[in-house]
């Protein structure tokens, strides 16, 4: 139990960073992190990885917004492009959420790998993301991808549990954006996701609801997590403007490598 619990503590610290560095608000690292701890306490059952997206919806819930505010301090973020983007993002993530729900736990953990796959041949193969074009001002968004765009990001990441700072770094990134601002703004894009995930995970009767569980949140999990991640992003929420564009965005691309070779060994 304690062994858990220090584990969990030490991977919210690294949640914090990649929140503040990444736009991660903890679901690329949650997710496998409480997946991997219910199966290494024997007791992963068929609701772990629901379990996992689940927590990892509730934690980004709270870093999301502690990394906006830091952000929004900082005069990181471009309102004219977060507004229209936010409300189309949380109608696909309320979408997202319920379908979640009802997909197999197995199939999700298989979705949430070929989501991993698909960014990081897109970022690699794709130009624009590496190397941008950076412009001042940034190209502003289109309507199509505005509205289509933003339901299709909040859809499948709510569904996954992972925020959706993956697809939305990269599309603001090849907009003209630096990274650092590209991933300041995933930030509060991932609020709306997180909550609509946290919200019908709770209230989702849980088939294996137990001691410590709130439907599929796992508070006990979540707690740890943010004890780890919330004075972490208080202590680096200044840092990435001082990183290299360039190695900001090579870094993000390997952080996304070392999650999909964990997501992929760990029933191997």
């Amino acid at each position: 139990m304690l062994t858990s619990f220090l584990t969990l503590l030490s991977f919210g610290c690294l949640t914090g960073i990649t929140t503040v560095f990444f736009g991660f608000g903890g679901g690329f690292v949650a997710v496998p992190v409480v997946y991997g701890v219910l199966t290494a306490a024997a007791r992963p059952g068929p609701d772990a990885m629901h379990v996992a997206v689940a927590t990892s919806a509730a934690v980004m819930t709270v870093n999301a917004v502690a990394a906006t505010l830091a952000q929004w301090r900082a005069g990181r973020l471009r309102h004219a492009d977060l507004r229209p983007l936010a409300a189309f993002i949380t109608i696909g993530a309320a979408a997202g959420s319920l379908a979640s729900t009802v997909i197999g736990g197995t199939e999700l953990r298989v979705l949430f790998v070929v989501y991993l796959l698909v960014t990081i041949a897109d970022s690699l193969l794709r130009k624009g993301f590496l190397s941008p074009e950076l412009r001042t001002p940034p190209e502003p968004l289109g309507r199509g991808t505005t509205t289509f765009g933003g339901m299709g990001i909040g859809l499948v990441a709510a569904a996954l549990g992972v925020g959706g700072s993956v697809m939305t770094v990269p599309l603001l990134r090849r907009r003209g954006h630096p990274m650092a601002e590209a991933t300041a703004m995933a930030g509060p894009l991932s609020v709306p996701v997180a909550l609509a995930g946290t919200l019908v995970y709770a209230l989702t009767p849980a088939a294996t609801a137990g001691w410590g569980r709130f439907g599929y949140v796992d508070l006990t999990a979540g707690a740890a997590l943010l004890l780890g991640s919330l004075p972490t992003i208080a202590a680096v929420r200044r840092a990435p403007g001082r990183v290299p564009d360039r190695v900001h965005s090579v870094a993000y691309v390997l952080l996304l490598l070392a999650v999909l070779i964990v997501m992929t060994v760990m029933d191997a």
